[in-house]
Formats: structure tokens, C-alpha cells, sequence
């Protein structure tokens, strides 16, 4: 993801690449790291502390995709807004975007049917389940009524009816599929987003950073920049 947000940054008109930090050079950003317009940050959970400290000391507007974040990540994240133009999302794709939507409209129509959520990704991903497929339940379940089951095993009983399965695949070099599954009786309504390469996550992710450079400061949704 890192290698394909510097060429896409460095191809795009009116975008200047200053520079990039990984696993090993992370820290720089603590201290000496000149300020900029937007960090763009797909590292992991174990960088935000560095991120933080940076847009802390400078102000700078903040993009980040990371995922497997904790609940004490996401709100650091949503306090930097009181300093900077921040948004994170789990997925900058506009059709997962379009995807969470449907789907959300989905189980509001089809109160009562049972639903699962299947993801599948390439086999060096190191969280599961998906970022993705956690907004997904997020949609399906906003109030968070409904008991999550991870997967089934052994005799498992009848199906509970206020029951979401989640469940995660892992192999070769699958960019990303997500499936909502929504049964009935008798009929079923399968809702389903392909990625073919990550390009679609960071084009998506460029083109929100362009937009928050003028959102304000704040803490922002991808939605909010992309359709509003």
C-alpha cells in the first residue's frame, strides 16, 4: 500500500511527494520531520503514537487507513481533529463506500432476515476480521443489538435469531472481496464489492486527502468528503 500511494501521489497533478516513513524510520516523525500539508498514513496500530506526536506539533492534516485499531485508537484519532483536518476509514474504496449504504438500507427493508458477512483477503493480511467487514456490521447492526458469531464449530444449535456470522478467508493474493449475506425464507439477497488490486483503495484515498486539505478542522468521514 506504501509503494502504491508514493507512485500514485508522485503521478498526480498539483501533489508533491515529500517523503516516507516505515516500520524502521517511524520515530523520525517525533522530532525532525518537517511539517507538510497531509500525512498519509497505511501503517499499523503500533505507529499511531509517532503519527499523533507529528500532527500534534504541526498541525497537519491527517489521512489514515490503518486498521485493526482499538477502540482507545479510534478516539485518539478523533481528538487530533481539534488540531488538524483528520479522516480514517478501514476502506477508501467508493464502491465499499456505495456497499455500506446498500447494505445498511438492506437491513432496515428486511427487518427479521438473518445475515452474514464473509470477507476474503490475500494470505499476508495480518488482522481478521477485515476492517472492511466491520463497517459492514457496523452498517447491518448500528445500535450493536445483535450477538457477532466468529465463525461456528461443533454442534452449534439452531441459528439465534438476532445472530451475525463473521467470517474470514485467507489465501494467495486476493485483494479484497466482501459479501452481506441476507436470508429469508425461501429467497436470499447476496450483496457483494470485488477489488481486482489495492490501486482502487489508494486512488480513493488521494482524491479524499485533496478534499480535506480544504475540509477544515475536524474529524471527517469518508463519506462526508467523497458524497456530501
Amino acid at each position: 500500500m506504501g509503494q502504491l500511494v508514493c507512485a500514485t501521489v508522485e503521478a498526480e497533478d498539483g501533489l508533491e511527494l515529500v517523503g516516507g516513513y516505515d516500520v524502521d524510520t517511524i520515530d523520525q516523525l517525533d522530532d525532525d520531520a518537517p511539517a507538510v500539508d497531509v500525512l498519509i498514513d497505511f501503517s499499523r496500530p503500533e505507529a499511531l503514537s509517532h503519527v499523533a506526536a507529528y500532527v500534534r506539533r504541526t498541525g497537519t492534516a491527517l489521512l489514515s487507513g490503518t486498521t485493526g485499531l482499538a477502540e482507545d485508537d479510534l478516539a485518539l484519532l478523533k481528538s487530533l481533529g481539534s488540531v488538524a483536518p483528520v479522516v480514517w476509514s478501514s476502506n477508501y474504496s467508493l464502491g465499499v463506500a456505495v456497499l455500506r449504504r446498500v447494505a445498511a438500507e438492506a437491513a432496515r427493508a428486511l427487518e427479521g432476515w438473518d445475515i452474514e458477512i464473509a470477507e476474503t483477503h490475500h494470505n499476508q493480511k495480518a488482522d481478521a476480521p477485515s476492517g472492511t467487514a466491520m463497517a459492514l456490521l457496523a452498517a447491518v447492526d448500528p445500535a450493536g443489538e445483535c450477538a457477532v458469531s466468529y465463525g461456528r464449530e461443533g454442534i452449534v444449535g439452531v441459528r439465534p435469531k438476532r445472530e451475525i456470522g463473521m467470517h474470514a478467508l485467507r489465501g494467495g493474493t486476493v485483494a479484497g472481496t466482501h459479501e452481506v449475506h441476507l436470508f429469508g425464507t425461501d429467497e436470499e439477497v447476496c450483496l457483494t464489492h470485488r477489488a481486482t488490486s489495492r490501486q482502487i483503495f489508494v486512488s480513493g484515498a488521494v482524491a479524499c486527502a485533496k478534499r480535506l486539505l480544504t475540509a477544515g478542522l475536524g474529524y471527517h468521514s469518508f463519506d462526508e468528503l467523497m458524497f456530501s
